[in-house]
């Protein structure tokens, strides 16, 4: 029987141990032999090991240095896995080598949404997403305008993705069991322009959710609202809208009008 390490709390860390739910991963992930994964989070290495059976390479990314001896004897005769300890929000990623094709993880809670949303513009050769997130994080991804899920993470996944797959996912396949439900969320690169513009005006626009866009930009320190209004004007916006009422597209346009 293996032992399992004792998560760390404050690392967010709810370690996979059910391998049932390995397949729908498989699946969601679409894997193919000559994938190059990014593994965030490897834990005891239970997904590791099915990834390293079916793609070219893996890299494995874990924080945690205690968990360093269990996951390489865990990982043992599989060559394929390059095991780099270090912070996942800090490190190079997109130097890797060979270079990730699709970001496949258990991410630990509390890095979820801002390694995603890294990942987006940080690492250009990612193809595909296949993620276990809590729930509610996975709804944001994709929420839609005038829902109280929809925020600046809506806007900014769905400028670059779109959604191929979700999956619940049961407290019962982590140790410990999570107090909060989660799901696997599945998503593809669109063809598309930079978030580097766009990503100020959408962080600034839902800065004040309860306050008009204009008056948001404003507040922010991004444009004062008279230009805001203006800009709202250009792409046929009243200028009492508010930023949950635009659609992810309106931001490219308001970026650009704002420039």
């Amino acid at each position: 029987m293996t032992v399992v390490p004792q998560p760390k709390k404050r690392l967010g860390q709810h370690f996979l141990v059910d391998e049932n739910i390995l397949g729908v991963i498989g699946r969601l992930a679409a894997l193919e032999p000559q994938d190059v994964v990014l593994e965030v989070g490897p834990g005891i290495g239970v997904l590791t090991r099915y990834l390293a059976d079916r793609v070219a390479v893996v890299h494995a990314i874990e924080l945690d240095r205690s968990l360093e001896e269990p996951l390489r004897s865990a990982l043992e005769g599989r060559d394929n896995v390059r095991l780099v300890l270090g912070d996942a929000l800090v490190l190079d990623l997109a130097s890797l080598e060979p270079a990730p094709t699709k970001l496949v993880a258990n991410l630990p809670y509390n890095i979820a949404t801002p390694l995603v949303l890294d990942s987006l513009d940080g690492i250009p050769s990612l193809e595909r997403w296949c993620v276990m997130v809590q729930r509610e994080v996975a709804q944001r991804f994709f929420a839609m305008p005038r829902t109280k899920a929809y925020g600046a993470v809506s806007v900014l996944v769905q400028l670059q993705t779109h959604k191929v797959g979700f999956h619940a996912v049961p407290p019962t396949v982590f140790k410990p069991r999570p107090r909060v439900e989660s799901a696997l969320v599945a998503f593809e690169r669109l063809e598309g322009s930079s978030l580097q513009q766009i990503r100020p005006v959408v962080n600034a626009a839902f800065a004040h959710r309860r306050k008009t866009l204009a008056n948001s930009l404003a507040l922010f320190g991004l444009a004062s609202r008279a230009d805001a209004e203006q800009a709202l004007a250009a792409i046929g916006k009243p200028p009492g809208a508010r930023a949950e009422e635009l659609e992810p597209a309106d931001f490219v346009a308001l970026a650009d009008a704002l420039r």
